[in-house]
């Protein structure tokens, strides 16, 4: 059953929306705190957003601009705002349609189910899935996410590029420049703390795979893979 993540503070917009998704065999989720999308949007991992443009706190291009920093996630923007400009400015940000306000709710289902085949159906790409591994434990760098024997958790898109540079070159030691590098296209302006920052949330990713001391810090050398789980043992 395909998810599909409705923002949008109007609360009867709202369920009627999650109403209409539900006839047609999807599962609707109604956001109610407006300050955490993002975070939200990670713990549901939905395979489409329907989002609004005026909404409490911060709109709806920042919102789409944080979820296409981690997601390649279909989004639809409903709005009442119907000016050209905003429109292109939510197509710069990365949504892939938009709907102005009032709008028939056929509409929506078939914006919905256009998007969805585009992304997951008959019309997706025929790409064969990258995973990147070591030891039993899978990165799938696309899909932002990580197993190992069944548990899983979510990534962020440079948290995925880090893991994926270090399981590249185990068992050898990455330089931080090196990582830097890869992560940010222009690294001169990136404080010296946030790669350690970046390690360290890393490092809470794998503990919560039951995986210790596995990412060394190699003083004055950068950092270097470990591999401390015992891929035998867990199968």
């Amino acid at each position: 059953m395909h998810h599909i993540m409705i923002v949008e503070d109007d609360r009867k917009i709202a369920e009627l929306l999650q109403s209409h998704i539900k006839k047609y065999g999807y599962q609707g989720t109604i956001i109610t705190d407006f300050d955490t999308i993002l975070n939200t949007f990670q713990e549901l991992q939905p395979h489409l957003v329907l989002l609004d443009v005026n909404l409490p706190s911060f709109d709806g291009y920042y919102w789409c601009r944080q979820i296409r920093a981690i997601s390649t996630c279909p989004i639809i923007f409903i709005s009442a705002r119907s000016g050209e400009m905003d429109q292109v400015m939510a197509l710069e940000y990365g949504a892939d349609d938009y709907i102005t306000k009032p709008f028939h709710y056929e509409v929506i289902i078939a914006k919905i189910r256009s998007q969805l085949r585009r992304a997951y159906g008959d019309y997706a790409p025929k790409v064969e899935e990258r995973t990147v591994e070591q030891a039993g434990l899978i990165l799938y760098p696309e899909r932002l996410e990580l197993t190992l024997k069944g548990k899983m958790v979510s990534l962020t898109k440079k948290e995925a590029i880090l893991l994926e540079i270090l399981l590249q070159r185990y068992p050898r030691v990455v330089s931080r420049e090196a990582i830097l590098d890869k992560i940010w296209d222009d690294y001169t302006y990136v404080d010296d703390n946030t790669l350690s920052v970046n390690i360290t949330r890393m490092r809470k990713k794998l503990t919560e795979l039951g995986i210790q001391d596995a990412l060394e810090t190699v003083r004055g050398a950068g950092y270097r893979l470990h591999i401390t789980w015992d891929d035998e043992a867990l199968k």
